[in-house]
């Protein structure tokens, strides 16, 4: 959290702490524990990043997701069978195993994106923004399931104006007029 309020200046640590809080309570049995000791075994170009690799380390897992991918150098981490994948490699294996489940995961996301209201371009658009320019392309052809609006409401709809949302449209459909 320390390293992205740095980054991000527009970030205050209160909306960190609370997705971090949500993200912890979607996710059962998310957290890590009892990898502390592995810390001071494990060496990478940036010693903040060592409890990420203890914690992938003792939970066993087969891989690191991060955008930091240059902390996490191939041959260090082969020494303990893990790799290093960007988030957007990572969507599109998920596609590429369950696409259905991962339009609905995106709808669901777009969902909660509400101030302002999204659209299902407007989605693509931002993850295209946050470097997920493949994801962006896999489910460009899923628009309008993701949309959780009607494309061609009203724009000040959107913005959620008094006279409220843009029609919802249902995940195996559009809505009537």
């Amino acid at each position: 959290m320390r390293s992205l309020l740095e980054k991000r200046k527009d970030l205050e640590r209160e909306q960190l702490e609370r997705t971090c809080r949500l993200m912890n309570e979607a996710v059962l049995d998310c957290l890590v524990k009892g990898y502390e000791a592995l810390i001071s075994t494990v060496e990478l170009p940036d010693g903040n990043d060592r409890h990420v690799m203890a914690a992938t380390i003792h939970a066993r897992a087969d891989a690191i997701v991060t955008y930091n991918l240059k902390d996490f150098p191939a041959i260090i981490l082969a020494r303990h069978n893990l790799e290093a994948i960007h988030p957007d490699e990572f969507i599109n294996y998920q596609i590429d195993i369950d696409e259905a489940a991962v339009v609905g995961a995106a709808r669901a996301c777009c969902e909660r994106l509400k101030n302002p209201l999204k659209t299902g371009r407007d989605y693509l658009e931002t993850l295209q923004s946050l470097s997920l320019p493949k994801t962006a392309a896999a489910l460009k052809k899923f628009e309008e399931v993701i949309s959780p609006i009607d494309p061609a409401s009203d724009e000040s709809s959107r913005a959620g104006a008094t006279q409220g949302p843009g029609k919802v449209v249902p995940l195996r459909g559009r809505a009537a007029p």
